[in-house]
């Protein structure tokens, strides 16, 4: 195996690829990069039975060969080299890297085995880079971090025709979001449980091109996977990961199809104002809400201890309603939205608030929807 290729791109995908290493791999060979070289250039490899991610890129191949290096460490390598050409080159069980007057060489590892990598399932269709690398971050917001629930830590990707549905819970907070897509059949009706992380990290880094191929095999007996395609500079990149078993909990009834009370709140202010007012509110205490007479009272603190108050211009439609919730599921929930008012609506205190955000012309905003539980309140 020898090879010339750009610094830039090789080290761009190299990071890419080393991006979803296992950090404590079951064993030594899943911590490794695989560089094949061939007539159609390069393709960097990483793989650890769950999620495996594929980059190519155009390269000048003179000899075609593959050899099993390190991950994490060509990726530190390749972000400290000087912006020359890069050279690589087998030289028995080493691999040697020139790039300019730096010169590395690393140990290698047994090629034959290395797992091979799961086929890409055919495309179920394609989607704009970007407003998908958006939803996916909106809908990750109420995304589980309990392993021991593992269902609650995926997102549930809905497809129904040329609508991509997103939902998230952590039993908390219900997070859904909904975009336009180009499915490959009109009537395409299909459903996956993927990895929120994987998901996430896989979204972003697909932004370069502009749209992304999104490729799944559900399968109701056994195990399913979904793919990722995406253009980058100078070539491909593909994510593959194993879909999560279990069921998903039906959360869509959960949003109330009529509301009682709803406020309207610029959304800069009232993420201020619950920052602020939460520095004094104890650990798992919920901060006070209460709508009134065209203003929002923020509330937080009891008794002896520290407390804080604030009130902030509020649009309130319908009966007055005092509440409270855990002032950071409340700020990651408006921090998601991008509107510059929010629309915070109720069907009664103790019952869950749908946030969404309000466009300039008084129009609540299609796509995100994020329904947080109200917390108790100290007497």
């Amino acid at each position: 195996m020898k090879f010339r290729v750009d610094r830039d791109v090789f080290a761009d995908a190299v990071a890419w690829a080393a991006r979803s290493l296992p950090v404590r791999p079951s064993t030594p060979v899943l911590s490794g990069l695989l560089i094949e070289a061939g007539a159609d250039g390069l393709m960097l490899s990483t793989f650890d039975y769950e999620t495996s991610a594929r980059a190519t890129l155009s390269a000048d191949v003179s000899d075609e060969g593959k050899a099993l290096v390190s991950g994490r460490l060509l990726a530190d390598i390749c972000r400290s080299l000087p912006a020359k050409p890069v050279e690589m080159v087998i030289d028995g069980a080493r691999v040697s890297l020139t790039c300019g007057s730096a010169r590395f060489s690393l140990q290698t590892m047994p090629v034959e085995d290395y797992p091979t990598l799961p086929e890409m399932p055919t495309a179920t269709g394609t989607v704009d880079s970007g407003a998908f690398a958006h939803a996916v971050a909106q809908a990750v917001t109420a995304a589980g971090k309990d392993d021991m629930l593992p269902v609650l830590t995926g997102v549930r990707i809905e497809i129904e025709g040329s609508t991509i549905s997103l939902l998230a819970t952590d039993r908390f907070r219900l997070s859904l979001r909904e975009l336009e897509w180009s499915p490959r059949t009109p009537d395409e009706t299909v459903a996956a449980l993927v990895p929120a992380k994987v998901l996430a990290d896989t979204a972003k880094s697909l932004t370069s091109g502009t749209e992304v191929t999104i490729a799944l095999a559900a399968s109701g007996t056994g195990e399913g996977i979904i793919g990722f395609e995406g253009a980058a500079a100078g070539g491909v990149r593909r994510t593959t990961t194993r879909l999560l078993d279990g069921e998903f909990p039906k959360v869509r009834s959960l949003f109330p199809n009529e509301h009682l009370t709803t406020a309207v709140v610029d959304r800069k202010e009232l993420i201020d104002s619950v920052k602020r007012v939460a520095l004094v509110a104890e650990r798992n205490t919920a901060v006070q809400l209460a709508f009134a007479d065209g203003a929002l009272t923020l509330d937080a603190g009891s008794g002896d201890e520290a407390q804080a108050s604030e009130a902030i211009e509020a649009r309130v439609v319908g009966d007055d309603l005092t509440t409270g919730f855990n002032p950071q599921f409340l700020l990651d929930g408006l921090s998601a939205i991008e509107a510059e008012s929010v629309e915070l609506a109720f069907t009664q205190a103790s019952k869950p608030v749908v946030i969404r955000g309000q466009a300039s012309n008084d129009s609540t905003e299609a796509g995100f929807r994020y329904l947080l539980m109200p917390r108790r309140l100290l007497s």
